[in-house]
């Protein structure tokens, strides 16, 4: 899937004048670069899950579809740490949770809500899932994120409400209700459990939660303060459509990315 940076997103993120170059997402010629890279930005970007906090034990995991065969995916290892993940660790699962390539078990709960979320929606690459903490806080109020700042304005009206918990995901019929409840969004809250994104990329996918986990801890600050003013629809939206596009979540990734890959070599081994 090719992103492209329109005027409107290029105009909110920065003065982009004739003659400059605007970074934008790699394109491969051949299918063997296109996975390596894939794996290695899913490398980084559980590197980044372990930096900031997510892990919870073992719960969590980040999946991207394979460039050659779609119906596969590219996951962590079942039990090892975000934070030393490489990308000669991961593995390739196919829906029914067989392991295709790869020496280590995958994450039942895994395979359950990403196969199923995957299905859903074709045009997701990847989807990224975790216990963060402010994530779970504001999924266990039944809560939507309110269009309370900027960042927040990224998920306004494009983000949906899983409300059937029924304890640890353990069959495709409970990952499909959760495909349900995403729908065409880029992001759910799942009741009692936590947060869930996707995107046309891993950059993508990592962002969203990101900035999701962040913008429920500003409104979880924000109530406990006091009554958050909120941003009326017609501005929400407009910015949504600036800092909220596909492409926006790729490239507001970048910087991050580049911190990880720096401070963090071996990913790649």
């Amino acid at each position: 899937m090719t992103i492209t940076a329109d005027k409107a997103v290029s105009d909110a993120m920065g003065a982009v004048k004739p003659g400059m170059k605007l970074r934008t997402p790699p394109t491969f010629d051949t299918v063997e670069e296109e996975r390596q890279y894939r794996k290695q930005q899913l490398a980084a970007g559980f590197r980044l899950f372990g930096k900031f906090g997510f892990s919870e034990g073992v719960a969590g995991h980040i999946t991207v579809r394979d460039p050659e065969n779609p119906e596969l995916f590219w996951v962590n290892p079942f039990g090892m740490s975000f934070s030393l993940i490489r990308s000669s660790d991961l593995i390739l699962v196919d829906h029914e949770g067989n392991v295709v390539e790869g020496q280590y078990p995958v994450n039942r709960a895994a395979f359950v809500i990403h196969s199923q979320v995957h299905e859903a929606r074709p045009d997701a690459l990847a989807a990224a899932h975790a216990h963060s903490l402010y994530g779970k806080s504001l999924a266990a109020l039944g809560a939507r994120l309110e269009p309370i700042t900027q960042d927040a304005c990224a998920f306004f009206e494009d983000h949906g409400l899983y409300d059937d918990f029924q304890g640890v995901v353990s069959d495709l019929e409970e990952g499909r209700r959760i495909g349900q409840a995403l729908g065409r969004y880029k992001a759910v809250v799942l009741q009692n459990h936590g947060l869930l994104t996707v995107g046309a990329t891993v950059a993508e996918a990592v962002w969203w939660f990101i900035t999701m986990e962040r913008s429920c801890q500003a409104q979880l600050i924000a109530m406990a303060a006091g009554t958050p003013k909120l941003i009326d629809r017609e501005t929400a939206l407009r910015t949504r459509e600036q800092v909220g596009t596909s492409f926006a979540g790729w490239f507001q990734a970048q910087p991050l990315l580049d911190q990880i890959e720096h401070s963090d070599p071996d990913l790649f081994d």
